[in-house]
């Protein structure tokens, strides 16, 4: 840098500062990282979704004579109110957060309660209540309101220095997490039970459970997971048929098989947008559960990396959050929601190619389905509330000025003011 042909010597960096410059771009260590990247990738992630439920209901729709944009529709609906939603959570302080606990908490034993007297089944579980033209499912809103009650009560318990002894760790979380998920095995739902487990599973490792207990539990939950997939015929046989598949393309493993046939035969870059010929009634559940085979099928290889690599940065930018925020809520919170949404995806995507047996869990953003769009895309605004709470955050998105364009263009280092 030169003034008025004066050579100004460059500060040299410090070894951890040349060391983070070596290994990643600049960019990627600015305070506002995470808050851009979970906004970007939710904003792709959605955009993609709406477009691939468009693309496979439109099918379905027409082969059973009903209108082709009607579950678009529902689908449309509910991007705009959850966008509506999680912009409001990035708004909000951590303390209301903190506060809507407890009444979600309460809000979602009420559903649970009542699903199994006025719930519809649908695919073997009972877990939605239509309100009006919409399917409501109160499993989905337990996840969040789980992860916020779990959060506030460690992070409570830790104020008054009483996580050294594990009864006071795992009272009263355990029998809390374990009332939700026998709630929501009454309406047999799995799925959602096993991402109950997962955040709780996600809570006890960050606030710092001792090995010995943690595995303890992790055997427990593991042996509970095997009794309740023995004890239902349906679910046994799924496992069975994932152990030893047997039968044809149009027998009892008709969607793996079908499923995984679309994934192979989108190729390098796959057929185009619309043109799948599987959705047109070869593979089930196309819209939800195995939308992603959809996606390997239209879109090939290629975009379901772009798919994989999109979740992969959620978790990175999630975990960064967590990692750089100092209170033990927002520590909690961040992690478990990461854990929840992130994992979710790979279990999808695993029971696509028949890594795994059927789970009947959605691709988070993409899968159709109101309720479980509305929550996730609160539980990211919530992750992006707790991205301005990192170091140096604030200051940032107080240089940058109002409006998201000019505070992406500060982050991105094209904003900068001329001297």
């Amino acid at each position: 840098m030169e003034i008025q042909g004066t050579r100004i010597p460059r500060r040299p960096l410090t070894m951890p500062a040349r060391r983070r410059a070596l290994t990643m771009p600049a960019w990627l260590d600015r305070p506002l990282t995470s808050y851009y990247l979970i906004l970007g990738i939710t904003t792709l992630l959605l955009a993609l979704g709406l477009v691939m439920v468009l693309s496979t209901s439109s099918a379905s729709q027409l082969q059973a004579g009903q209108p082709p944009y009607a579950e678009f529709q529902h689908q449309l609906i509910g991007a705009v109110l959850g966008v509506i939603g999680m912009w409001i959570a990035s708004r909000l302080p951590i303390s209301a957060f903190r506060a809507a606990a407890y009444p979600l908490i309460f809000v979602s034993i009420l559903g649970l309660l009542l699903t199994p007297v006025i719930g519809v089944t649908s695919g073997g579980a009972t877990r939605e209540i239509i309100i009006g033209s919409f399917a409501v499912q109160p499993s989905e809103l337990a996840k969040l309101a789980f992860l916020l009650w779990g959060s506030d009560l460690l992070a409570r318990k830790e104020k008054l220095g009483q996580l050294e002894d594990w009864h006071h760790l795992l009272i009263p979380l355990l029998p809390g997490v374990g009332m939700l998920c026998m709630l929501v095995m009454l309406g047999d739902d799995l799925g959602t039970t096993f991402m109950l487990l997962v955040i709780f599973l996600t809570l006890l490792w960050v606030i710092g459970t001792p090995a010995r207990l943690y595995l303890g539990i992790l055997g427990m939950i593991g042996l509970a997971l095997l009794l309740m997939i023995v004890v239902a015929p349906y679910r046994f046989a799924r496992l069975t048929d994932f152990i030893d598949p047997s039968g044809g393309p149009f027998g009892a493993n008709m969607q793996s098989i079908q499923g995984k046939w679309a994934v192979g035969s989108g190729g390098w870059f796959g057929v185009g947008l619309g043109a799948s010929r599987q959705k047109w009634g070869y593979v089930p559940n196309d819209t939800t559960d195995f939308i992603f085979a959809i996606i390997g099928e239209e879109l090939g290889l290629a975009g379901t990396l772009c798919v994989s690599l999109l979740y992969g940065g959620l978790a990175y930018a999630g975990l960064r959050v967590a990692r750089r925020v100092t209170d033990t809520f927002t520590r909690l919170a961040a992690a478990g929601a990461t854990a929840w949404i992130v994992t979710q995806a790979i279990v999808n995507i695993a029971v696509v190619v028949g890594m795994l047996p059927d789970t009947g869990l959605p691709l988070p953003l993409v899968s159709y389905g109101l309720s479980s769009m509305l929550v996730t895309l609160i539980a990211l605004g919530m992750l992006m509330a707790f991205a301005k709470r990192e170091p140096g955050a604030a200051q940032a998105l107080a240089a940058a000025g109002p409006g998201p364009a000019r505070r992406a263009l500060s982050w991105l280092g094209l904003n900068r003011r001329r001297e």
